[in-house]
């Protein structure tokens, strides 16, 4: 959704997770604040990613803040969907590089189980956290569905 965003603006894009894992290992929080600080400096951009540590420098920054709040199965069929495709080399982003089986799907702290806590744990904090973005004056689109997300892209990209 963002790249298809940035290319009918011709806005840059930028995402979060090819700055947070650029390097061997993930950046310290201060740094990554400070690259994504860098990145949203700038008159207009597009900026992938979900990091709400970084709310003050990028969500009260933007002009629309688009929260894909989409149901649990959806979010575990496209985690597996995107870890696969990262693992079988058809995907080569910064976090694709450092994908591993474990990581992905059998570890403690796997992507597969991480989403699962996060979905649960996280949306109540989010709806405040991105409540108070809303209250800066940034306008906000809360997609709920697939569906919701494809017609809010198709008519944006049609506006371009």
């Amino acid at each position: 959704m963002a790249r298809a965003l940035s290319s009918s603006l011709g806005l840059p894009h930028t995402d979060l997770d090819d700055i947070l894992f650029a390097g061997a290992e993930p950046l310290p929080l201060d740094a990554f604040r400070a690259a994504a600080e860098r990145v949203t400096r700038e008159d207009a951009w597009v900026v992938e990613g979900n990091y709400s540590k970084l709310a003050d420098v990028v969500w009260h920054r933007a002009d629309v803040l688009v929260w894909l709040d989409l149901p649990l199965p959806l979010v575990v069929r496209r985690i597996v969907s995107r870890s696969l495709c990262q693992l079988t080399g058809r995907e080569t982003s910064a976090q694709a590089r450092r994908l591993t089986w474990n990581r992905a799907f059998f570890g403690r702290r796997s992507l597969l189980r991480t989403a699962i806590r996060k979905h649960r744990h996280n949306r109540p904090r989010y709806a405040r956290q991105i409540a108070g973005t809303a209250a800066l004056g940034v306008h906000v689109v809360r997609l709920r569905s697939g569906r919701e997300a494809r017609t809010w892209l198709a008519r944006e990209l049609e506006r371009g």
